[in-house]
């Protein structure tokens, strides 16, 4: 099969939509703010772009920002895929009682809004003294509900009954069914729920937000001291912005084959 211009034009088109809010981030990042505020604004880059982002850098303490965001969003992904998986295939091939209503019980409370938890669980972290502390972001968020239903739908036709019946012959006891058999076949899953799951906690801006300070910031808390003062400068926001986006797409450039890789070979295989 071979594309033809039509195709080229509209994945062009497409590339070039998704790719402008970055782009324009970068641009705005490299003008001041009295140029921004001008009508039409610039949609070329500026000669501002490092000390705007020197600026955002010490203004917004975006060093131990981005420390503590890979440290949250790592956490929360390893974690996340560990019980996401281990649970999904609990639902997905082994037989106890209540099995299909605790999975609605679990499907139903991605319905709930996070909203109503946030003063409950905000009482119980002060109870505990983890206020302006990571293990507060953390914990809370170390499994989802979509993860679990995620991999449950995965390992239903992924996972061959017959092979985990085999390892149980072959005398393999639980855990060891789980490492050899459970996590090579649920592997490209596994990356792509990792993958969701990080770039989810690295955007996450309710939840930090109250329970952290700038004292002790995730990047999208750090961003948020930017945009104080009586005329919030804006060049300096985007450079801040841009600052907290490049740690991902560094990511995504260095393991973005491995990442296609997995969820390829999830395709074949389901």
């Amino acid at each position: 099969m071979h594309a033809g211009r039509l195709t080229y034009a509209v994945l062009v088109l497409f590339t070039l939509g998704s790719l402008f809010p970055l782009v324009w981030t970068a641009i705005a990042a490299s003008r001041d703010n009295q140029r921004l505020a001008e009508t039409p604004p610039p949609f070329w880059f500026g000669g501002n772009l490092f000390s705007n982002m020197s600026t955002a850098w010490n203004d917004a303490n975006m060093g131990k920002a981005l420390f503590n965001t890979t440290l949250v969003a790592g956490s929360i992904a390893a974690s996340t895929v560990l019980f996401a998986t281990l649970a999904g295939f609990a639902f997905a091939k082994l037989q106890f009682r209540a099995k299909n209503l605790l999975l609605v019980v679990v499907i139903g409370t991605m319905m709930v809004p996070p909203q109503l938890s946030v003063v409950p669980l905000f009482m119980a972290i002060a109870e505990l003294e983890w206020t302006n502390q990571l293990q507060a972001v953390i914990l809370p968020m170390m499994v989802s509900a979509f993860g679990v239903f995620f991999m449950r739908q995965y390992l239903v036709n992924a996972l061959p009954t017959e092979l985990i019946e085999a390892a149980r012959v072959d005398g393999a006891h639980s855990l060891r069914v789980v490492w050899h058999v459970v996590f090579p076949a649920a592997r490209p899953a596994m990356a792509v729920l990792g993958m969701l799951t990080f770039v989810m906690a690295w955007n996450e801006f309710f939840w930090p937000i109250i329970a952290l300070t700038q004292d002790n910031p995730t990047v999208q808390v750090a961003l948020t001291g930017l945009g104080q003062g009586y005329v919030p400068d804006e060049s300096v926001i985007m450079a801040g912005a841009l600052l907290g986006t490049l740690p991902l797409l560094v990511a995504f450039a260095l393991f973005g084959k491995q990442i296609v890789g997995g969820i390829m070979q999830g395709a074949v295989k389901g």
